[in-house]
């Protein structure tokens, strides 16, 4: 939205039709995001005619400490904004349209997730959103949230609750909203993002009949999964969810 430049991935079996399309974002603790292989990613989604975006969105450490400083508390908004313009580019060079682009994140990136919901829901047809911060008011009183108040902010401080107020998405669920499908998955045993966010998060959605599906390990800690089973389990969640809603 402000000019820069926010380079972005695509792996792909080579065609020039539209297709399924899952974007993944996260943008945030200088966190860098670079390619690397996945087995199951291939097996249950290259190879079934999927491609697969990874954003360099600022707030990762991709192009050094600026990259990330420039986002910090009253800068968030163009996190968000970033994964919002990669989406519209997939649209624009003919790689997927809205109806068959999905995207996903995890904890900092489950609030990207939650963003893209309640702000950009135009833009996906539907939303995997693991282990999410979502309620912005309450994160710093959960858990480990107090430690990421130099990146979000301080919502008991009234100027910055004014920014983070913008956001957040459990706050920003509207009633007359038509939002894409989402699964939101997360961990019982969740020693760093409290679960409470996703269930509070899913319950209001379901309380106003958005499309919503939850799921909720009761072991695995901030990864969601205990073990070998437990993660093919998600994983095999993950993409059937997101055949079912674009394939």
């Amino acid at each position: 939205a402000d000019g820069t430049q926010v380079p972005y991935f695509v792996v792909r079996s080579p065609r020039s039709e539209p297709g399924p399309t899952l974007l993944y974002g996260y943008g945030g603790f200088e966190i860098s995001l670079t390619p690397s292989y996945s087995g199951s990613l291939g097996r249950a989604w290259l190879t079934q005619g999927g491609t697969y975006v990874v954003a360099n969105i600022r707030g990762g450490g991709e192009y050094g400490p600026g990259w990330h400083t420039q986002v910090l508390k009253a800068g968030r908004h163009k996190v968000h904004e970033d994964f919002a313009a990669v989406a519209r580019d997939l649209v624009v060079r003919g790689i997927t349209t809205p109806d068959l682009l999905a995207a996903q994140g995890g904890s900092n990136g489950g609030l990207l997730m939650g963003i893209m919901l309640t702000k950009y829901p135009e833009l996906f047809g539907a939303i995997v959103c693991q282990v999410p911060l979502l309620d912005m008011r309450r994160f710093h009183l959960l858990l480990a949230g107090a430690s990421w108040m130099a990146e979000y902010g301080d919502p008991d401080v009234p100027e910055e609750w004014a920014f983070i107020s913008e956001y957040s998405p459990y706050q920003n669920i509207d009633a007359a909203a038509s939002y894409p499908p989402i699964l939101i998955a997360t961990s019982t045993r969740d020693d760093r993002v409290h679960p409470a966010h996703a269930r509070k998060m899913a319950a209001r959605l379901e309380e106003l009949g958005k499309p919503v599906l939850y799921f909720e390990n009761i072991e695995g800690g901030h990864g969601g999964a205990a073990d070998n089973a437990q993660l093919a389990f998600k994983t095999a969640l993950t993409y059937e969810f997101l055949w079912q809603k674009l394939g």
